[in-house]
């Protein structure tokens, strides 16, 4: 074989590794973030876990270290979802925890989500900018949305980060 057949097999491995992600044995998700399966409802609580009990592991990438996407998410964890108590918003508590040396400016967007095949209840975005966390520290935010329904929230079942980025600060 020749020098350029070997090179060309190298660059297509490396492609191939890339597009479709370098994953230990825990595997990894490529279409979502952290999930609650909260309640809505005034008083409940989420447990910042998917749907298994099990902490949710964001985004995985290929590579040492991944995106700032990619470690933003994995930063973030949902501590509940809730209707506040004068129903007129839909709450998101979250814990950012920032294992880095440096300090770090987290922007985060989450999706308050209802039941399965429900569409009419997943519009519903709220977000915290410019969260800043410390270098080795972690800080709670809230993001709050209007709640725009008639009744007490339960259309809401869950919410998931959707979008987190991350800048030095």
């Amino acid at each position: 074989m020749k020098l350029r057949h070997v090179r060309a097999v190298a660059v297509f491995g490396i492609a191939l590794v890339a597009l479709t992600g370098a994953r230990g044995s825990s595997g990894g998700s490529c279409g979502g973030g952290h999930d609650s399966n909260s309640s809505s409802s005034s008083g409940s609580s989420g447990s910042g876990s998917d749907s298994n009990g099990s902490s949710s592991g964001g985004v995985t990438s290929g590579g040492v270290g991944g995106s700032s996407k990619d470690r933003a998410q994995r930063d973030v964890r949902i501590d509940d979802c809730a209707l506040s108590a004068d129903r007129k918003n839909l709450v998101a508590k979250v814990t950012v925890t920032n294992s880095d040396s440096s300090a770090y400016l987290y922007d985060v967007t989450l999706q308050f989500k209802g039941a399965e095949g429900s569409s009419a209840a997943n519009l519903a975005l709220a977000e915290i900018k410019d969260l800043r966390v410390e270098g080795g520290t972690s800080k709670q935010g809230e993001a709050t949305t209007p709640y725009t329904g008639s009744g007490d929230g339960s259309e809401y079942t869950r919410c998931v980060v959707v979008d987190a980025d991350r800048t030095i600060g």
